[in-house]
This record gives structure tokens, sequence and C-alpha cells, in this order.
């Protein structure tokens, strides 16, 4: 699958793409568990694996510039407030 097309979202997917074989199988594994109601319920009784997944899963929505406007987080109005801001203090 396409990381663009992926459900866990482009960013998400490229993050994981992009750990060694062992940590990029277990995220995977992980995050695949965490969408399923009883795998939900098996992390929920393992807090640091339950918090990682989580985590990982909260992280999908910013990758849709769209939904991440709507959630506080626009990427390019941060970079041209702090292109604005080195200009201000003549920094390149």
């Amino acid at each position: 699958m396409t990381p663009s097309r992926h459900p866990l979202g482009s960013g998400l997917e490229a993050m994981v793409a992009e750990r060694p074989w062992p940590g990029r199988a277990g995220l995977r594994l992980l995050l695949e568990v965490a969408r399923r109601p009883r795998g939900a319920a098996l992390l929920a009784s393992l807090p640091p694996l339950d918090q990682a997944a989580e985590s990982l899963l909260a992280m999908g929505p910013y990758d849709d510039p769209g939904r991440a406007r709507g959630l506080g987080w626009d990427a390019a109005a941060v970079a041209a407030r702090g292109r604005e801001l080195r200009r201000a203090e003549g920094r390149p």
C-alpha cells in the first residue's frame, strides 16, 4: 500500500517505515491491535503499550492539512511566523 493511501496516514506510515525491521514490525502490529476493539481492551491492561498506541494513533489526523487546521495546527502559518521572526531579528 502506498504511504499516501495508508489508513494510518502518510506521515505516520512514513515514520513507521523508517524504523529498522524489528521496530517497524512491532509498531505496525501495535497499531493494528490498537485499532480493534478487543485489541484496545487487551492493551488497556498494559498501560505503557496502551499509551504508546494511543499517542501514535492520535498523530494520524495531523497528516491531513485540513484536519490539522481544524485542530488548531497550521504548519504553513507556523513556518511563516518563524520566517518573520528571523527577518525581524536580522537572522537568515
